[in-house]
């Protein structure tokens, strides 16, 4: 079913992060600072992942992703919806059922064998592909899905995610040098307002002071500001 309405911007945002912090994908901890993939060590993490377990929250999310996009490009945007591999794929596909539209999945990197392939499913010449991910951090791998997926013929100029970091300064400006605009439902300062009394007042404080300025509080406490 195509979703034919949805609350305002800031609505949406507040819905959404409620629902991150209502199934437990959002996890602070400033005693014991998480690992990225990057390498780099933060006292947050969201499991976007989490959410295919939830059936009421993902359908909620799903449905406010599709409208979003529509509302945002328009109902005839797009021809194929493309999943990132791998937290993209699940997510890409409903989205792609809720836009009554084909849905494809790009690889990381060729797999090695048979046609040695990025891309999963059928992509035309000429295929106008919206690229679904459960989050964005600095935008970069956002370039690399999109350049498998013009590689095809097809063109790309949208995303789609859950959940935006939004501290990372030049993030947007990375991905519109590359000619792609990004929508989202939700972002860290939409899930520390909706987090207070979820969490101690403290930990709020240190991951606010992360958030903002997140080399600065790597080297105050010792850690590694780059990889």
């Amino acid at each position: 079913m195509i979703p034919s309405s949805l609350p305002s911007k800031a609505e949406t945002a507040k819905l959404a992060a409620n629902i991150l912090l209502d199934i437990g994908a959002v996890h602070l901890n400033t005693d014991e600072p998480f690992t990225h993939s990057s390498g780099l060590r933060a006292p947050t993490y969201v499991d976007c992942r989490k959410i295919i377990s939830f059936p009421r929250a993902r359908s909620l999310l799903m449905d406010y992703l599709a409208a979003t996009v529509m509302r945002d490009v328009g109902p005839e945007a797009f021809t194929n919806v493309a999943g990132g591999e791998t937290a993209g794929i699940p997510f890409g596909a409903m989205v792609a059922e809720r836009l009554a539209l084909p849905m494809t999945y790009v690889r990381k990197k060729p797999k090695g064998y048979g046609r040695n392939s990025r891309i999963e499913g059928l992509m035309r010449e000429g295929d106008r592909v919206l690229l679904v991910e459960d989050m964005a951090t600095d935008g970069g791998s956002k370039v690399s899905f999109v350049q498998a997926i013009r590689d095809t013929g097809a063109t790309c100029q949208h995303t789609a995610v859950i959940f935006y970091y939004d501290i990372f300064k030049d993030a947007l400006a990375k991905l519109k040098a590359e000619d792609i605009q990004m929508h989202w439902l939700c972002t860290w300062w939409d899930i520390l307002t909706e987090a207070e009394g979820r969490f101690p007042a403290d930990t709020l404080a240190e991951v606010k002071l992360f958030l903002n300025d997140p080399t600065a509080w790597r080297a105050q406490r010792g850690f590694p500001t780059e990889v």
